[in-house]
């Protein structure tokens, strides 16, 4: 067996430091970086800033601390009645749950896909209301909500199959 020249054993035993001394680091650095998150938590994510920014503003009637809270520095309305901006909302339903004060929504249904969530929504002015079915649908970026569509539509006494407007196999 051929013995090592003092300069190839120190050449060695750096290289064996060094790993050594990397591998904690490296351990530590695995251990305490974040996965990214899933499509799926992000969709959850989204879907409970929406119900929640819903909840506040039009049943707890809190528009504005609901906008204060959930909607963006910009906010896009598609609603062909509503200006662009926080303000219009919050200037409208101020007014609208003064004038309503027993309005509700109920939420029967919550669809989240990527950025945006749609909520199949019963609002009623009174108990005594049949009322209207919504369907608002939110865009969310960076935790607050930036765009808004909606479709609405009164309930009717009566429909053509006898099904109601919010039953069905996974409604609430």
């Amino acid at each position: 067996m051929m013995a090592a020249s003092p300069r190839a054993a120190l050449s060695a035993l750096a290289l064996v430091a060094a790993i050594a001394l990397s591998a904690p680091a490296v351990a530590q650095t695995a251990s305490t970086a974040r996965p990214a998150p899933s499509a799926a938590s992000i969709e959850s994510v989204n879907a409970g800033i929406v119900t929640d920014f819903y909840n506040i503003a039009f049943n707890q009637h809190k528009p504005t601390e609901a906008a204060q809270r959930y909607i963006g520095d910009v906010y896009i309305q598609h609603n062909p009645f509503v200006p662009n901006g926080a303000e219009p909302f919050t200037t409208y339903f101020e007014q609208y749950f003064k004038e309503n004060p027993q309005s509700r929504s109920t939420i029967h249904r919550v669809i989240a896909q990527g950025d945006l969530v749609a909520l199949h929504v019963h609002m009623q002015k009174s108990p005594e209301d049949r009322g209207q079915a919504i369907i608002d649908i939110f865009r969310v970026e960076n935790g607050k909500i930036v765009e808004h569509w909606d479709v609405i539509q009164d309930v009717p006494a009566e429909t053509a199959n006898g099904n109601t407007m919010f039953s069905g196999a996974k409604a609430d």
